[in-house]
């Protein structure tokens, strides 16, 4: 896969379920298609072993089918370096204590996040700087609000191939994202087979 193919309405739909589940009428209305043509695109994809139907919802005649990226479609989005980061991981935490090794991840992440931090009060603003420094490392994360939290949530982690071996990672993301949104973010990741991240945003100052 290339730049034409995410140029074209097969790769946007990829782009687009990239770290979200969709339904057709969600998608026709992203991409300004009847629901036929994002169907037939789907059918295609599907064919490719990049769509997977995830479920379904409940719809006002009928149920709707949702649709997300396969496994194998997340071998578009490689982690850049992965086995080496998680080597460089596995040779820190030998030489430091937890504490030290934990320590150093969150400078990590504070450091990405002082590059990236933006100097206004528009809340909304640094949610979307949050949510493009984690695009920017290889995620893709949107925000929910879930019991009365505001979550920022990825499905595909951008550390995936180093956290089951290092939970720790985490922390680097967790640090950043506290940094750019200037207020206390706690980690509440996903680490299953498929790891997915979860960072609640806590509004009452770090």
């Amino acid at each position: 896969m290339d730049k034409r193919f995410f140029e074209s309405t097969r790769g946007r739909i990829v782009a687009l379920l990239r770290g979200r589940n969709l339904t057709v009428n969600d998608l026709s209305k992203e991409l300004d298609l009847t629901d036929n043509a994002v169907r037939a695109h789907l059918l295609s994809l599907e064919r490719d072993g990049l769509v997977a139907q995830q479920g379904t919802i409940k719809g006002f005649r009928k149920p709707h089918y949702i649709y997300g990226l396969s496994d194998r479609a997340g071998e578009l989005f490689p982690p850049p370096y992965g086995e080496l980061f998680t080597r460089l991981l596995s040779s820190l935490k030998s030489a430091l204590s937890k504490a030290s090794f934990v320590a150093r991840l969150r400078d990590v992440g504070q450091s990405i996040g002082a590059e990236n931090k933006i100097a206004t009060n528009d809340k909304t603003a640094r949610v979307e700087k949050a949510l493009a420094t984690i695009e920017e490392l290889g995620g893709s994360a949107n925000v929910f609000i879930e019991n009365g939290e505001e979550i920022i949530r990825s499905e595909s982690c951008p550390f995936s191939q180093a956290v089951a071996e290092h939970p720790e990672v985490c922390k680097v993301t967790e640090s950043m994202l506290a940094e750019i949104l200037d207020t206390r973010v706690e980690e509440k990741c996903d680490r299953s087979l498929k790891p997915k991240c979860r960072f609640a945003v806590i509004s009452n100052g770090k």
